[in-house]
């Protein structure tokens, strides 16, 4: 099967399975993941703890476009990942693909998991050092049904189309080949099984910036030939803004705010938001400031505080904060988690004086 043949099966698969360009491919509801520390009961006898990695994330991804999804270290983007992928089971939450709950009747987890493929960071351990980069990138189309000689077929048009010429690299293992190009490799292997949709955690974060350009590049071409969706997931906000449609901000294991990549960066609304794109490095002159991004240490996940979770880092901070959770209201094009938007909902005491 060539890569012409490939792209037109998978962009006549999406036209087919989603008629309602409107509705969302994903829809992530109440979704939870706590992991506990001890069986039982702590060691002075109290309850066991919990690490509240994920808490009550709510989100949907539209067919086609990018969302970014950016934080902190420990906010819980990557244990969003792998709870997208079923790759650990969640506390609590649903998961939606395409109108169909994930591990039902309707959609079991390997047609799932053939729809949705995911890029991880680390190139090398994605990589079974065992195998070629040919059987590597063949494996999955085989375990789901391609006879083994479509399946090397598939795999040498994806090698090329990603940058890799088949005959100087189907053969070769993975401790052969640099970052970049492991990187290249995971690519193609993700989209072996014709995906709709692909999950890149931190996927060009261990990149040299000029590999990195290339391969965003290389990601922003496939997504267009082949019909793709991305959740792309980085601590790099300038590569977020540069590829996403929409970003979600996420703090402590919260949403704070979903928006479109251009409103959320030019006009922020959440004050985390607002000192997260302050860290932002920049040698132009006139978008330099004095303002300190953010004070503090994020608190422990183990126990975090109640009410708005930002409230102890938060300039803006009133005593309402600390004992109401904000819910998630609209402010412009922005969805975004503060009380500080709530005027005329019951809270505007939650404003600075």
């Amino acid at each position: 099967m060539s890569i012409e043949t490939l792209a037109s099966a998978v962009a006549q698969s999406s036209a087919v399975r989603t008629e309602d360009q409107t509705r969302p491919l994903l829809q992530v509801s109440g979704l939870k993941k706590h992991f506990a520390l001890s069986k039982g009961k702590s060691l002075f006898g109290g309850p066991a703890k919990v690490v509240r990695a994920v808490d009550g994330v709510d989100f949907e991804v539209m067919k086609g476009e990018t969302l970014g999804v950016v934080g902190e270290s420990g906010c819980g983007k990557s244990t969003t990942a792998r709870l997208l992928m079923q790759l650990i089971d969640p506390s609590a939450g649903e998961v939606v693909f395409d109108g169909h709950v994930v591990g039902s009747r309707e959609l079991p987890l390997k047609e799932f998991r053939r729809q949705v493929q995911m890029v991880f960071q680390d190139s090398y351990a994605s990589l079974n050092p065992r195998l070629t980069i040919e059987d590597s990138i063949a494996f999955g189309p085989r375990v789901h049904g391609v006879s083994a000689r479509e399946a090397t077929v598939r795999a040498h048009d994806l090698l090329a189309r990603v940058g890799l010429e088949p005959g100087r690299f189907a053969e070769r293992y993975p401790h052969e080949l640099s970052g970049g190009q492991r990187q290249r490799v995971n690519i193609a292997r993700a989209l072996a099984l014709q995906p709709r949709m692909v999950i890149l955690d931190e996927a060009v974060s261990a990149l040299d910036k000029s590999v990195e350009a290339q391969v965003l590049n290389l990601l922003l071409d496939l997504k267009a030939e082949f019909g793709l969706t991305y959740v792309f997931i980085s601590h790099d906000l300038n590569v977020v803004r540069f590829i996403s449609d929409r970003v979600m901000v996420m703090y402590l294991g919260k949403v704070a705010e979903v928006g479109p990549s251009e409103a959320l960066f030019e006009s922020p609304a959440h004050p985390y938001t607002h000192a997260l794109l302050s860290s932002m490095p920049s040698m132009d002159p006139d978008h330099r400031t004095e303002e300190v991004p953010l004070s503090g240490d994020p608190p422990n996940p183990i126990d975090p505080p109640g009410g708005c979770r930002f409230h102890p880092r938060c300039a803006h901070a009133a005593l309402v904060c600390s004992s109401i959770e904000p819910p998630r209201v609209l402010r412009a094009q922005q969805s975004v988690a503060c009380l500080i938007h709530q005027r005329g909902s019951g809270h505007p005491e939650a404003l600075p004086a």
